[in-house]
Formats: structure tokens, C-alpha cells, sequence
């Protein structure tokens, strides 16, 4: 029995586009279906010439067409779409949007956890990544804003190569574990250092805010730069319901620089979720997380232990939430990411303090 062109169409709404995380029916991407006894020609229009992930439609297609009574073969071909067909993918992905800050991309109801510290090398980033890896294995739809414009190593920690995808005025961010990731690191040559100043910066994470397809995200969260400096201003200029996490080592030293940073969030209006002592053990001690807390009025989220199979993980591209999930480390970082999705977001833990003259 030759199979029917409705039963084709229905098995290709399986097929997912691996960036932009929707049916190819729905996004308009089959451009042809033929069907030949029990030979079936499918054609996709990709949204741009080169696509590094079509060996991905490839696999689904196949997946897809497997149970269909009377295929006995399938060739799947590509297209490219048109500008005009690339403007309306743009406006059909948009129309969805019910935008948290005119002009900005991200839904009203995307939870922005900013991860903050008071300076570099406390394992903010790693913190980061295995947290959105963590939300996404618990079942929410997560992304992995990269702010940390001088330091950019979230792409490294999580194995993305690839470059975001162009569509009309539309930047698609790269996909891996589920997590969408917008990060300066893409559009750098040979790890050349970004030299910019305050107005440079507020541009560029307005433009990651405003041009990138997040979609339809559970939460987004933001790798910040180190410290209290522009990005810190400007995020809580552009999205004032971030809510935050500081990261700290457990020695004094980590822990008072750390203060400042926290009191930073507040005073940008952020919710502070709570205070993480990354690398806690025998050789930086314990107790500056607890302390931290205690001076910021605000919850100890967890201590993350100092462990080499973390390290190992993030050199390798593999967070070790997804690499070694039964680890000391991952079990404390998994554990963590479902305290924070347990608190309630909208509420300021801390008032801000009212400075009269």
C-alpha cells in the first residue's frame, strides 16, 4: 500500500529543528513531498546555506519515516529559504512573545537568574553552566546568557563549536543539552581579548537581550562578569525582576570581595536567591559561604565540594551535572538548582536600604 501525503506530514511533525526547537511543519521548512509506490522524497528549506546540523534532520527524518505502513525507502534533500520566507520564519517566531522589557525578546515569563561574584576564579561559570544543565535535566527549558565579556568560557565548558545562525535580523543561538547559548566568545577570532568600554557593553547585552531567539524559556541564566562594574548596571537596568546568586571560595578574602557583589544586585533591584561556597574542602576551608549569607540576610544555597572530576568535566566540554551525575559535586549542584526553582520568583528577599538627605 503506497503511503499518503497526510501520513507523511504527520510523521515530519516529529521532526524537530535542533536550534530553533520547533516542528519543521510548523515553521514552514517542508518544501516538498513526493511519493513514488514506496519511495518517499521529502525537501527541507533550511534557514541558511551551510547548515552545520542537517545530519540531525537527517537522523529524525529516517527516525520518523520507520513506522509508516508501505515506506520502503526515503531520500530527504535540502533547499534554502528565500529572504522573504527567512522575514516571516522571523515574525512567527516573534508573534509568540509576550515581552518582559519593550524591545526585548525575552517572555514575561522567563525567570533571569544573574550568577554573580566578587572576583574571577571562584568557579562562577562552571557554577552557571551546571546550574542551566541542572534546571534542564529537572525539566525546564533553560538558556545560558554569557555576560562575562572578558572572560567568556561558557562555550568552552559546555563543548559548543558552532557558530548562532543569522535568520533575517534574527541571531539563532547554538544548542546543546537543550540549553540555548548566547555568549560575546562566538564572534571572536583566535581568542582575541575584548577591549571595551561601559556604552559598549550595555549595547552588546542589549543586543543578546533584543535580537536573539530565546523562545519560549523557563529560565535564562546569565554568566556575569566578576565584580560590580557596567554589565552588573545595565542588567538590572534592562531586566529589573533579575533575580541573583553569588558565588564565593570559602576563605575571608573570596568572601569579603564577594559582599560587594551581592550588594551590588540589590542596590540594581534584583532579588537575592542566595549565597553558593563553590571549591568548600581542606584546601580553601569552610564557613566564608555561611558567612556571606549571614551578612547579606540571604539563604546558603549549598557547598559545592573541591572535587578534580569537576574540573576534568569543564576542560573536557561535558559539565559534570550531565558527565558524572553521581558525583559529590553534581549531586550538590543538582541539588542546589531545585532549591532555587522552589523558591518563589517576584519577591525582594531583602529590602534595599532608604538613604534619606
Amino acid at each position: 500500500m503506497e503511503p499518503s501525503r497526510e501520513q507523511i506530514l504527520k510523521a515530519l511533525e516529529g521532526v524537530i529543528d535542533p536550534e530553533l526547537r520547533r516542528p519543521v511543519t510548523d515553521l514552514d521548512m517542508v518544501r516538498d513531498v513526493r511519493i513514488d509506490g514506496g519511495r518517499v522524497e521529502v525537501t527541507i528549506a533550511l534557514t541558511v546555506a551551510g547548515c552545520p546540523l542537517r545530519s540531525s534532520f537527517e537522523d529524525q527524518v529516517r527516525e520518523v519515516m520507520r513506522d509508516i505502513p508501505g515506506v520502503e525507502g526515503v531520500a530527504l534533500g535540502f533547499d534554502v529559504m528565500t529572504p522573504e520566507e527567512r522575514q516571516a520564519l522571523t515574525q512567527k517566531l516573534r508573534g509568540g512573545i509576550n515581552e518582559r522589557t519593550k524591545g526585548l525578546s525575552l517572555d514575561a515569563s522567563t525567570r533571569v537568574i544573574a550568577v554573580c561574584s566578587g572576583k574571577g576564579g571562584v568557579g562562577k561559570s562552571t557554577v552557571t553552566a551546571n546550574l542551566a544543565l541542572a534546571f534542564s535535566q529537572l525539566g525546564r527549558r533553560a538558556g545560558i546568557l554569557d555576560a562575562d565579556v572578558y572572560g567568556h568560557s561558557i562555550p568552552h565548558i559546555l563543548g559548543i563549536r558552532q557558530k548562532p545562525v543569522l535568520v533575517d535580523k534574527m541571531i539563532v543561538p547554538p544548542v546543546k543539552h537543550d540549553l540555548k547559548l548566547m555568549s560575546i566568545g562566538f564572534f571572536l577570532d583566535d581568542n582575541q581579548p575584548v577591549m571595551w568600554r561601559g556604552p559598549m557593553l550595555h549595547r552588546a547585552l542589549e543586543q543578546f537581550l533584543s535580537d536573539v531567539h530565546w523562545g519560549e524559556l523557563d529560565v535564562l541564566v546569565v554568566d556575569m562578569p566578576p565584580g560590580t562594574g557596567d554589565v552588573a548596571i545595565s542588567l538590572g537596568q534592562l531586566l529589573p525582576r533579575a533575580e541573583a546568586i553569588v558565588v564565593t571560595t570559602p576563605q575571608a578574602a573570596a568572601q569579603e570581595v564577594a559582599s560587594r557583589a551581592g550588594a551590588m544586585a540589590q542596590k540594581t533591584g534584583m532579588r537575592l536567591l542566595g549565597v553558593v561556597e563553590n571549591m568548600s574542602g581542606d584546601v580553601f576551608g569552610t564557613g566564608g559561604g555561611e558567612r556571606l549569607a549571614r551578612e547579606l540576610g540571604t539563604p546558603l544555597l549549598g557547598r559545592v565540594p573541591l572535587d578534580a572530576v569537576v574540573r576534568e568535566c569543564g576542560d573536557a566540554g561535558e559539565p559534570v551535572t550531565g558527565a558524572a551525575p553521581e558525583s559529590a559535586g553534581a549531586t550538590e549542584l543538582r541539588r542546589i538548582a531545585e532549591t532555587v526553582l522552589e523558591q518563589r520568583a517576584g519577591a525582594i528577599v531583602k529590602p534595599l536600604t532608604v538613604v534619606s538627605r
